[in-house]
């Protein structure tokens, strides 16, 4: 005999029903950027999706050793990373995971992803060579040319410990060979003007000084010095050209912003969804457009600022990959050679 129960008690079950609370929705991003213009990007996809974003900024290096120390019970979902290096660093801490995404691999290109699925590109960030018009006829073409006699006591560079110079010479292992790169390596310090020192700006500073006359930088230090005063550039900024390397080889030297999800993410399905939203047009548009970077999506229009340089051939045959990889030899290579 089946026994039914009352209408009263249905109806009041179903009320409570009706009354509970939906559960907390969240996903926590770690993120090594520093721009309070981010709101927009997290409010947005929490307006799209109802999906909370609680973020927790600090350098990469600090965040990685965080989730470290947090271990298994880490809240950390997604990791934020300003170029390659760094997100190659928390891949081999073991603090990352695969995830596959059809529609990050339809909107990011091969070699703007991890071979293993554990980060992509979100933005990109190309390092390329400048000099000054009224003293260098016919700049530098390629980075292999930096190495070049004729540019003894001429070039301005950052130090060896920069993870933008530890990446291009990565990249030099993976498309020249490592004897290649050594040799290369040894040839800028022979060419440097001074002793590193200072960020990419200082080394644009050193053109308008006249204490070089060709300089290695990221392109968007570059592009500061137009839309806002920059100390020391911005006076001097029209005598200060612009060489996009290797057009007729491999392509230009390219470093990322990346987006990785963490090992134990606690609010997986939350962080895949941001990870996907961050391949969309809005998304995109901002974090190339607040720091006058590249989109890593094609088709994405260029921000004013970044129109300036136009577009050029990126290096697409190296992996970014390998900028991790050979991250340690990269290092190694400069204390041989005295790069400071």
């Amino acid at each position: 005999m089946t026994v039914s129960a009352p209408r009263s008690l249905i109806a009041a079950l179903a009320l409570s029903a009706m009354a509970a609370p939906a559960l907390a929705q969240e996903v926590n991003v770690y993120s090594s950027r520093h721009y309070d213009s981010d709101d927009a990007l997290f409010d947005e996809f929490t307006s799209r999706t109802g999906i909370t974003v609680n973020r927790i900024e600090a350098n990469a290096d600090e965040l990685i050793a965080r989730i470290q120390a947090e271990g298994d019970n880490s809240p950390a979902d997604v990791l934020l990373t300003v170029d390659v290096g760094r997100v190659g660093r928390a891949e081999e801490a073991g603090i990352l995971q695969a995830f596959s995404s059809d529609v990050i691999e339809s909107r990011v290109p091969p070699h703007l992803r991890d071979p293993e699925n554990q980060w992509f590109g979100v933005s990109q960030r190309a390092r390329i060579i400048f000099y000054a018009k009224d003293r260098v006829e016919n700049p530098p073409r390629t980075y292999e040319d930096l190495a070049a006699p004729e540019w003894k006591g001429k070039i301005c560079i950052r130090s060896s410990s920069n993870v933008y110079n530890q990446s291009l010479l990565a990249s030099l292992i993976d498309a020249n060979g490592e004897d290649a790169a050594r040799e290369w390596a040894a040839g800028v310090v022979g060419n440097m003007a001074r002793a590193p020192q200072g960020g990419d700006t200082d080394q644009l500073r050193g053109i308008v000084s006249g204490e070089c006359d060709v300089a290695v930088a990221n392109h968007y230090y570059f592009l500061r010095g137009f839309e806002q005063n920059v100390d020391g550039l911005t006076d001097g900024i029209d005598n200060i050209g612009f060489v996009w390397p290797n057009q007729s080889g491999r392509g230009a030297h390219v470093n990322l912003s990346t987006a990785a999800k963490t090992a134990n993410a606690p609010n997986a399905e939350e962080a895949d969804k941001l990870l996907e939203f961050f391949t969309s047009e809005f998304a995109q548009q901002h974090f190339a457009g607040q720091n006058n970077e590249y989109p890593a999506v094609s088709g994405v229009a260029l921000d004013e600022d970044t129109a300036r340089l136009g577009m050029f051939i990126p290096d697409t045959t190296t992996r970014t990959a390998v900028f991790g990889d050979n991250a340690k030899t990269a290092q190694t290579i400069f204390n041989e050679v005295g790069w400071d």
